[in-house]
């Protein structure tokens, strides 16, 4: 061994410091795209007592028709799911939908600010389309609250 190598040992330790540094911005990563992973319209629920559906029927199963605050109709499928569709898209891709399997669950999903009318006039269009059941999205939690409070 030469002189100059004698004197050090080899150090046995990891560096951590850049693990630590890749997992922080790896976390800041994940807190800024979390919340831009929700999917749908924002829709402020009425509250019911309703039984909640069979746990064997998916979201692939079913097809839901939102309805805004502003009385815009949005589907959850196609490309995008964010955009507003015309009522006449609406009875295309839902018999398109009812063609493919008609065993598929039609549910109507609105703001409670929605007139009653225009939520009427989306259970039309799905009845045209050929939907025979139409189902309601409510929120139950708060409403088994409420039920709670009374008694």
């Amino acid at each position: 061994m030469t002189p100059a190598r004698r004197g050090k040992r080899l150090m046995a330790e990891i560096n951590v410091v850049p693990y630590i540094d890749v997992m922080l911005v790896l976390l800041i990563i994940f807190m800024i795209t979390a919340p831009m992973l929700t999917q749908g319209i924002k829709v402020e629920l009425p509250k019911a007592g309703a039984e909640p559906l069979p746990q064997d029927m998916s979201e692939q199963q079913l097809l839901i028709l939102g309805v805004d605050k502003s009385g815009n109709f949005y589907l959850n499928i196609g490309k995008d799911e964010e955009t507003p569709i015309d009522d006449a898209a609406v009875v295309d891709r839902v018999s398109a939908v009812l063609r493919r399997d008609p065993k598929t669950g039609v549910l109507v999903k609105a703001d409670r600010s929605v007139p009653y009318g225009r939520v009427v006039e989306g259970m039309v269009l799905l009845q045209q389309a050929g939907a025979e059941k139409v189902g309601f999205v409510t929120d139950p939690a708060d409403a088994k609250r409420a039920q709670q409070k009374k008694q």
